[in-house]
């Protein structure tokens, strides 16, 4: 039997007999004789084939021809056509024809975290790469830590990291770095004289060391809500309704004034507190009540006590002094003559004497 194949450009034809490779057959025009089998494979595209590549690439004139890209279990490659990202190769073994695209390709190690190879970030978010790839992203006003399979390696700063997608166990921690407030709402408490009253209290806090915020400690802002009511219980049984009320304003101070190396251990600084409201229940607040009134109506006894008794000293002082002068005296009548006539809508007089005489008859006695 005798066949004439023609190969194109940019074409090899492969020669099977028996289901082995006996020839490669390039550009041109040729004669086949025999039971023989022609496969022919465009050079424009990636090398594939049914036959075992290991077998085929004991022809030294395909070896040639081909690039072979081998990749492991625990490796992913990228293949580049012309210089543009094509596709993610998986663990297999590639075969490409060489001279007609330029293949390029990069190979990573998933065996680690850490991306090292020089991969633009673009492409770690291209849809056919994501899915090896691991994204945290830590805000601006973060700082982040890195546990790798639940041990604590590096800290991260702000921006966007990326890792290899493998069984290693990653978890990144962050915390807001910003001042923050927490609240120890509704405390019911009771004082040293047995009065009982509900307390909220806040704080305001920052985050100054992340280690031993995350690593050296566990919920470092639950511990800080109950490193605080406890202080406020303490310190709010130390003292009596009356003592609580007065240092209310400088009540905070103190409390932090005695948990100061705690919350340093926490990796917090305290910026400031205070205690919001004082609520007394209702029998309480009615008592409270009863006593501002009844200090309320003592003063106001007392403010008019003082106000009597500097009328009557001025009264006093007024006759001491109209006694000893006369002339005061004419005067003071003179004056309530004024006032009285005042009051008096008409004043009649006889037409026969002395007006003045008959006004002072009236007025004067």
């Amino acid at each position: 039997m005798i066949n004439r194949i023609t190969i194109d450009a940019y074409q090899v034809g492969l020669v099977f007999e028996n289901r082995k490779l006996v020839n490669v057959l390039k550009e041109g025009k040729h004669w086949i004789f025999g039971d023989k089998k022609v496969i022919i494979h465009e050079m424009n595209f990636p090398f594939q084939t049914q036959y075992e590549l290991n077998i085929l690439l004991e022809n030294e004139d395909l070896a040639a021809m081909l690039k072979v890209v081998e990749v492991s279990d625990t490796e992913i490659v990228l293949q580049f056509a012309n210089g543009n990202f094509t596709t993610v190769l998986t663990a297999g073994r590639y075969a490409f024809w060489k001279g007609i695209v330029k293949n390029e390709f990069v190979k990573a190690d998933l065996s680690k975290i850490d991306i090292t190879e020089n991969i633009a970030v673009t492409l770690l978010e291209n849809a056919k790469v994501r899915p090896f790839v691991r994204k945290f992203m830590v805000a601006s006003n973060d700082k982040a830590l890195l546990f790798v399979n639940g041990t604590f390696t590096t800290e991260l700063k702000s921006g966007t990291h990326y890792f290899w997608n493998n069984a290693i166990t990653i978890d990144v921690k962050t915390v807001d770095m910003r001042q923050q407030q927490v609240e120890i709402s509704g405390q019911e408490l009771l004082t040293k004289d047995k009065a009982r009253l509900r307390i909220n209290f806040f704080v305001r806090y920052q985050v100054v060391d992340i280690l031993k915020a995350l690593v050296d400690n566990k919920d470092f802002e639950k511990q800080l809500y109950v490193l605080m009511q406890l202080a406020l219980r303490a310190f709010v049984g130390g003292l009596t309704l009356d003592e609580l009320l007065s240092k209310k304003d400088t009540i905070a101070s103190d409390i932090l004034a005695e948990v100061t190396a705690k919350i340093s251990n926490l990796g917090l600084v305290i910026s400031d507190a205070g205690i919001r409201d004082v609520i007394l229940p209702g029998d309480m607040k009615e008592i409270m009540n009863q006593v501002l009134v009844a200090e309320k109506k003592e003063q106001a006894n007392s403010i008019m006590r003082r106000e009597e008794t500097a009328s009557t000293r001025s009264l006093l002082n007024t006759a001491k002094l109209m006694e000893e002068n006369e002339m005061l005296w004419k005067l003071k009548e003179m004056e309530y003559v004024e006032k009285i006539a005042d009051k008096i809508g008409e004043i009649t007089i006889s037409g026969g004497g002395n007006v003045i005489t008959q006004l002072k008859e009236i007025f004067v006695k």
